[in-house]
């Protein structure tokens, strides 16, 4: 698989990314950085402790990396959690589904890209 492969696997903005970035190679080096970012981890844990401010710290910066990376499912589904925690909706873990679906997605086709390096 290729970085422009994994961008169509995920549903993500390739064309976009490498306007920006201006290579396959930095778009493949900093999306596959992505796999290192323990925020989606940080978001859970603070969820699961019922701290609003933390979650809401975590959701925004996974939403501010997929926007730079091009990642629009999970960059749209963080984006929603990120302004329900804003406006003080109580969250739990379970209204995540659609960030973890959109995490376990991405993070699958990152591996298989990198696996294929």
């Amino acid at each position: 698989m290729n970085t422009e492969e994994c961008y169509r696997k995920i549903g993500g903005d390739y064309e976009d990314v490498l306007a920006r970035f201006g290579s396959e190679t930095l778009v493949t080096r900093f999306a596959l950085q992505f796999l290192k970012d323990t925020s989606y981890d940080d978001l859970q844990k603070a969820l699961e402790s019922m701290d609003a401010e933390a979650a809401f710290r975590a959701a925004h910066t996974i939403k501010g990396l997929c926007s730079n990376l091009g990642f629009t499912a999970l960059w749209q589904a963080s984006g929603q959690l990120c302004e329900r925690l804003r406006a003080g909706e109580r969250v739990c873990v379970a209204d995540t589904d659609p960030v973890r679906s959109a995490y376990r997605t991405l993070t699958n086709a990152l591996i298989q890209l990198r696996d294929s390096q």
